[in-house]
């Protein structure tokens, strides 16, 4: 007999890959990021054991000017982050799932507490009005009348 659910068992191509069902866990961050990558690649395989078919990490920032510190998201600074992806990667595809990833610059919105990189000009939380929104960089004092 079948069902009306049937179809969500059944592959799926996107592009020129195939995900094994239309399960699709959706980038979401989970506090491991760049700091621990082992727990992390087994957080993901796991979901892949579990049966999503297409598994994603958390936001992955592409440049050091785009350092979101001090909270903990994925990297791709240079080479050296690789083997933290590779890891990831490994685990998602031992269990016939594809890994996705969610590559992020955030520009205006980085502190780059850790880089350190000079930060945009333009950003968010250097003028007055926006200064108070972001908890990293609160509003510098101001002398009032």
């Amino acid at each position: 007999m079948s069902s009306r659910y049937d179809i969500l068992f059944q592959p799926v191509q996107i592009g020129p890959v195939t995900a094994p069902n239309r399960f699709y866990q959706v980038p979401h961050c989970n506090g491991f990021g760049w700091r621990m990558p082992k727990s992390m690649a087994a957080m993901r395989g796991m979901k892949a054991e579990g049966g999503w078919g297409v598994v994603c990490t958390e936001e992955t920032e592409i440049h050091y000017t785009s350092d979101l510190s001090p909270y903990f998201e994925g990297r791709i600074w240079s080479d050296d982050d690789i083997s933290t992806w590779q890891l990831m990667t490994e685990a998602v595809h031992k269990h016939g799932a594809l890994a996705g990833i969610e590559l992020t610059y955030n520009s205006h919105d980085a502190a780059n507490l850790y880089s350190r990189a000079a930060p945009s000009v333009r950003a968010r939380w250097a003028s007055p009005a926006g200064a108070a929104t972001n908890p990293v960089r609160p509003a510098p004092p101001r002398r009032t009348t």
